[in-house]
């Protein structure tokens, strides 16, 4: 499957043209090819996904770049033996002026990413809306922002709550934020069902509770300029497990993180076919971020690409500002742009 797709510089959402089949042994020199320069370049490979990460330039004329490499320790080598500033410096490509003047709402905004979107929208001169159960002196410190406080995404009884605190407000973009990550490994023998439970229902129910509270109280823009993001995970991509949990003596299932968001995903495609033509919805892996939720995995943060949450808010904000009905219900990586596969 690998052998299909590449990195390069095309679109990576436009539609790849039609190219001619390599032969076989075409493919058997350049699959060789690949592997010299893996070895050359200093790359550990432990998988054949990460082999033909760096594939030969005659790779490119056979394959599309339009999904993201699952292999995430390859796929930042990659980026930064290419200098790929889509990923290495989003101010490059991140336009704050399409934000100036629109409503925003974002669920979790009290810490970590939500606070850093809350934050980056202030400063794009968008009027922040930050929902969260607790405030924070942080964010009641951002500019142009109302805090509103005791929103808890599980409750109808909270909906009600953040309706009528947006009473007269025309939401241009709701941003689902909010999330729970249970801290400890889940195996087999290591299964915590009651944090399952609440994962899934605060990641994927409770997004969606958010987006028909909103919907159908009139809140969002009725015109066709609403936007909706759904903030999940690469680890929601059921086609990606086999590379990212590899079976073995390390093997880490977390099975209430991935289970929410996978849920979240389908949460999130069938509310972009039921909104077709009224409003975008975009799906959103934020990319790997430096905060408390992923502080478990701090040990792989350098190999892994992870970046301070400043960084990672402009990044999803960029992805949100690129978003159109015809790209509406999309899993796309905002690391680098490209999709995820389901």
């Amino acid at each position: 499957a690998f052998l299909s797709r590449t990195i390069n510089r095309a679109n990576p959402r436009s539609a790849p043209p039609t190219k001619p089949a390599m032969s076989d042994s075409a493919k058997k020199a350049c699959a060789s090819r690949s592997i010299a320069l893996a070895a050359l370049g200093g790359i550990a490979v432990g998988a054949i996904g990460t082999v033909l990460a760096l594939k030969c330039g005659c790779c490119s004329k056979h394959t599309s770049s339009k999904y993201s490499l699952p292999d995430q320790p390859a796929r930042f080598a990659l980026d930064k033996r290419r200098n790929n500033s889509r990923v290495l410096d989003i101010d490059k490509h991140f336009d704050p002026s399409k934000l100036k003047g629109l409503n925003v709402v974002i669920t979790g905004a009290n810490r970590g990413l939500g606070l850093a979107l809350a934050k980056a929208a202030s400063d794009a001169g968008a009027r922040v809306y930050g929902t969260c159960r607790r405030t924070s002196a942080e964010l009641d410190a951002i500019p142009n922002s109302v805090a509103i406080e005791g929103i808890d995404v599980t409750s109808d009884e909270s909906m009600r709550l953040l309706v009528d605190a947006l009473e007269g407000v025309t939401v241009d973009i709701l941003i689902n934020n909010a999330g729970y990550f249970y801290g400890p490994a889940e195996k087999l023998d290591s299964l915590a069902f009651r944090e399952e439970s609440a994962m899934i229902e605060i990641c994927a129910i409770g997004s969606l509770r958010v987006t028909a509270a909103l919907w159908n109280a009139g809140r969002l823009a009725t015109d066709g300029t609403a936007k909706i993001a759904m903030i999940t995970s690469q680890g929601g991509s059921i086609a990606w497990r086999s590379v990212q949990n590899a079976p073995g003596p390390d093997f880490a299932g977390d099975y209430g993180h991935h289970m929410s968001k996978a849920a979240n995903n389908m949460m999130a495609k069938l509310v972009s076919l039921e909104l077709q033509g009224k409003a975008a919805v975009a799906i959103l892996h934020p990319g790997f971020n430096r905060t408390e939720m992923t502080k478990k995995y701090e040990a792989i943060w350098d190999i892994e690409g992870a970046v301070d949450p400043s960084v990672g808010a402009k990044r999803v904000l960029h992805e949100i500002n690129a978003l159109t009905h015809a790209t509406s219900g999309l899993f796309i990586n905002c690391e680098d742009g490209r999709q995820i596969p389901w």
